[in-house]
């Protein structure tokens, strides 16, 4: 009992240990558009997020809902450093990443509420939207299972010859599924050209990495397969740019793939569900004031850029009204006919 004690007091101490690191002075500064950009995209998932959760709340989102809060940064520093035709395929806090994919908002909500205006025709849910045109390749339910798919999105590339990256995102908590292993060794024996990006938000479902990972470096994964890997300041939209950039250049050019660890930090629970007592309030309360991806931006903008106060509001309004018109689409929107249940049925 004393050593188990111990153990976990031993946890503790690595969890607070857990912070991000802090932006590394040698991170190319944005230029005042581009951290324009990074805002406006930012604030929108932001905001899309916060009215999913008032619609879950109300009960017009049934299922599962799990909100991207907290980890703008990742996804649009990574779609900043992409190029057109590079796909995206994720697991399931996934409306982030349709979003920063460029698909509609009124779509990915009309899905949240069933509605055939939905990206899925009002059948998939939150956890299973697909858009070919955006190349965007889901929404996966089962842990894990977008890395061996995306994998295989590489070695289409590959064998198309088509210059083309597959993004793959996974968490902290898919990390340690087998298949991931078996992904990473065939994506490096075969050079594949793939860029796994390992969300580390901390506490996977519900569990701290240090309890639940025996190497809570999640960058040192391909280690064994010989996949460079390094780890990267999640909160900081520039430090993503940056390091995404390199990774995906390294995947494009036949180098194989490239593991990016980036650590993040989810505000809400692990879904609308969660009531996420495993931390404590003065914890979230900490990495909000002084972490916030969006925050930090907007202080660039207001500070560096000289960005006046009422083009800041500007752009809030904007991105509020595209995220209240969403809503009004998704809960106005009929739901599909009985009929669409025999569709999209592959025997």
């Amino acid at each position: 009992m004393d050593a188990a004690k111990e153990a976990r007091r031993g946890s503790d101490k690595t969890r607070e240990k857990a912070a991000p690191p802090p932006s590394a002075s040698n991170v190319p500064a944005f230029s005042r558009d581009e951290d324009l950009h990074a805002y406006r995209e930012m604030l929108l998932i932001r905001r899309f997020e916060e009215k999913a959760g008032q619609l879950y709340g109300m009960g017009l989102i049934g299922g599962f809902c799990h909100l991207y809060i907290g980890q703008e940064a990742v996804v649009i520093g990574v779609q900043m450093a992409s190029k057109d035709g590079d796909q995206v395929i994720t697991g399931y806090r996934d409306h982030g990443h349709m979003l920063a994919c460029g698909m509609e908002p009124k779509g990915v909500m009309a899905e949240l509420t069933g509605r055939k205006g939905g990206y899925s025709r009002g059948k998939g849910g939150s956890m299973h939207m697909f858009s070919r045109e955006k190349n965007f390749y889901g929404g996966h339910g089962i842990v894990g299972a977008q890395v061996s798919l995306g994998t295989g999105i590489g070695f289409a590339n590959k064998y198309r010859g088509d210059g083309a990256v597959s993004l793959t995102y996974m968490g902290d908590g898919a990390a340690n599924q087998g298949q991931v292993y078996e992904s990473f060794n065939m994506a490096q024996l075969w050079k594949l050209p793939v860029v796994y990006v390992i969300e580390n938000n901390r506490y996977a479902m519900g569990t701290s990495v240090s309890r639940a990972s025996a190497q809570t470096d999640f960058s040192k994964r391909g280690v064994s397969f010989g996949i460079p890997g390094e780890q990267v300041d999640g909160m900081d939209v520039r430090a993503v740019r940056e390091a995404a950039t390199r990774a995906i250049a390294h995947a494009r050019d036949g180098e194989g793939p490239y593991i990016l660890e980036m650590q993040t930090y989810r505000y809400r629970g692990h879904s609308m569900s969660d009531p996420a007592k495993y931390r404590t309030k003065d914890e979230v309360a900490r990495m909000r004031e002084e972490s916030d991806p969006i925050e930090q931006v907007r202080k660039r903008l207001l500070g560096a850029h000289k960005v006046a106060e009422d083009e800041i509001k500007a752009v809030d309004a904007k991105v509020r009204e595209i995220v209240n018109e969403s809503a009004d689409f998704a809960t106005s929107d009929p739901e599909p006919d009985p009929s669409e249940l025999w569709t999209d049925i592959l025997l």
